[in-house]
Order: structure tokens, then C-alpha cells, then sequence
């Protein structure tokens, strides 16, 4: 008979397998704008955002999305990667890929593993190789810093290059509803012996 661990384990498993871990989410995401965004997949049942201890505010969310069964969790991976999906604030396809165990925070001890933390002596054979993993890490994160703002400065970029392709368009089409509203166009077609009515 299994263990309440094992059971536990197990159902934990199960839960991988129908979520999605969805990244690169513009920061202005909520969980009901997401939710609304995803629902159209199958029934979202629950929304957990990754939370990021170390980068500012402004960068890309993550958040694990559980569906109500696997299926689902597949096809919301499929669509996103042939097709991109925007949900809200700057133009960021948002990427999605099956969840992994390491994902998760509350995740429960894994039957029959067992983790032990200890603090290392400056003399111990392992502290030469914390301390270059310290640096590293170090390393990473200032890379990590410096990409984010260079997204950013991109994305903000775009974001302006579409807003004012946007309302040169919508300047146009106005300009073109005066024209047909006022007879002006009917006049130029007369003149210039076009047929503006719709033949199809």
C-alpha cells in the first residue's frame, strides 16, 4: 500500500502534466486579463505567478496556468508555439511549454529523497567551488539586468512605431469618410470618369 507521501507525490505529478508554464507576459498581465486569455483553451482551475526576487518590476512575468485536464495544457502549448499570442501591455509574444516539477514552490518532498544543507568551512574542499558558483550567479544576473533593458528599450521601440502607425491610419480612414460624406469623391470620380459603387 502506498504511503500518504507517495500518494501526495503522485497527485503532485498528475497536476505537472495539465499545467503550462507561460513566460514573457507583459508586467501590466492580471490573472483575470490571463484567465480570460486562456479560458478559451478549456477551464482554467488555478493561476500561479512566479514571483522574482531579484529583478525589477518591469520585467517579463512567468506564471504556471493548471488547465482541468492534459489535454488542454497541450494544446495551449501547440497554439503558442505556431501561432503568437499577445496578452496585453507592449507588442510580447508571450511563450508557453509544458511544466516542469522544478517549477513549482510548494512542490512536496519527493518519496525516499532526502536534502541536507550545511554551512561549508573556508577550509573545506567545496568552499573554493560555492564561492565560484557565488560568482557566477552574480555574473548571470547582471547579464540577465542588462538584456531586460534592452528588451525593454526594443519593445517600447515598437510600441511607439505602432501607436503612431495606428493613428496615421485611423487619420486616413477619416479623411476618407469626409471625402465620400461631403460628395468630394463622387465629384472626382465624375470628373476623372470612375465608378466608385461596389460591383460584387
Amino acid at each position: 500500500m502506498a504511503s500518504t507521501t507517495e500518494t501526495e507525490y503522485a497527485a503532485f505529478l498528475e497536476k505537472v502534466k495539465r499545467t503550462v508554464y507561460v513566460d514573457n507576459l507583459s508586467p501590466q498581465v492580471t490573472e483575470p486579463v490571463l484567465r480570460t486569455a486562456l479560458d478559451q483553451f478549456g477551464m482554467v482551475k488555478n493561476i500561479q505567478f512566479i514571483t522574482n526576487y531579484i529583478e525589477p518590476e518591469h520585467i517579463p512575468k512567468h506564471v504556471l496556468v493548471e488547465m482541468e485536464d492534459e489535454d488542454q495544457a497541450k494544446a495551449i502549448v501547440k497554439l503558442i508555439a505556431s501561432c503568437p499570442l499577445m496578452i496585453v501591455g507592449m507588442p510580447r509574444p508571450v511563450r508557453a511549454c509544458a511544466a516542469k516539477v522544478e517549477m513549482f514552490e510548494d512542490r512536496p518532498a519527493k518519496p525516499g529523497r532526502k536534502i541536507e544543507v550545511r554551512w561549508l568551512d573556508p577550509d573545506d574542499p567545496n568552499f573554493e567551488v560555492a564561492q565560484k558558483w557565488k560568482k557566477i550567479d552574480k555574473r548571470h544576473a547582471a547579464e540577465v539586468r542588462f538584456l531586460l533593458k534592452q528588451q525593454k528599450a526594443e519593445e517600447e521601440k515598437l510600441a511607439k512605431q505602432q501607436a503612431d502607425n495606428l493613428k496615421a491610419n485611423f487619420a486616413k480612414y477619416e479623411m476618407i469618410d469626409a471625402i465620400m460624406a461631403d460628395g468630394t469623391a463622387a465629384r472626382l470620380a465624375e470628373y476623372y470618369g470612375l465608378n466608385l459603387r461596389d460591383e460584387s
